[in-house]
């Protein structure tokens, strides 16, 4: 099964996260298939905090991709950000 995930990346204590497509057998911060935008939760005021390539998102999805619940969350916090 293919999932949409984060994978961890960063220093300790400065969390950053890639949105990646990859294999639900895959260890979270192996192999993945491809990185679909990122998520940094301690992004400063004047600096992107998540950014999703929601054509390549759009396509995942329709070939049967899910997203785990925390990627969905993320996904709903970015379609709101552009919407506004």
């Amino acid at each position: 099964m293919v999932v949409i995930r984060l994978s961890r990346g960063g220093a300790k204590g400065r969390p950053f996260f890639n949105i990646v497509v990859s294999d639900k057998r895959v260890r979270r911060d192996g192999r993945f298939i491809e990185r679909l935008g990122f998520y940094n939760p301690g992004a400063k005021a004047n600096e992107e905090g998540i950014r999703i390539a929601q054509d390549r998102l759009t396509y995942w999805m329709s070939v049967g991709a899910q997203a785990s619940p925390t990627v969905e969350r993320l996904i709903q916090q970015a379609a709101a950000k552009a919407a506004a």
